[in-house]
């Protein structure tokens, strides 16, 4: 362990976080995106997008050797983004003859995005990124304070 292991950490944690951010505004921006990507001829409403998140290490036999090597006080790497999923929630179907994406029934489908869970999202991942500059900022002092031992 470095001196800047918790930093690095950290930092990690922040990264994903301000990702899932940017990925709630991009889902709220595109709301109302009936054309989001163009499948087989037809355009396709925009697909509600999630971060999927992970523990930064490998499997369980390089955690396990880890800890007998740190007699049990090894500490975990972070977290890294592992891929940007899409929901496959059906789409809302509204009735709007008049859009131009109407079926022949009169049909309209909207994008999966529902602006509540969205906010959800947003407080978690806000929530998250604060808790965590709080932890950088105390590692900081604790960093600090070590630093003036010595004078």
């Amino acid at each position: 362990m470095t001196i800047f292991h918790s930093i690095n950490t950290t930092s990690s944690a922040l990264t994903a976080q301000r990702l899932r951010m940017d990925v709630v505004s991009s889902n709220m921006a595109n709301i109302d995106t009936t054309r989001g990507k163009f499948v087989d001829g037809e355009w396709q409403p925009y697909r509600r997008k999630m971060v999927v998140t992970q523990e930064n290490t490998g499997n369980f036999s390089s955690f396990l050797k880890s800890a007998v090597a740190n007699n049990g006080n090894s500490l975990g790497n972070g977290v890294k983004v592992t891929k940007i999923a899409e929901d496959e929630t059906p789409f809302k179907l509204v009735y709007n003859p008049d859009h131009p994406d109407a079926n022949e029934e009169g049909y309209v489908q909207l994008p999966n995005v529902d602006p509540l869970r969205e906010m959800v999202d947003l407080i978690s991942a806000t929530r998250s990124y604060e808790a965590n500059v709080t932890v950088l900022n105390a590692t900081k002092g604790m960093l600090m304070k070590a630093l003036e031992i010595g004078k």
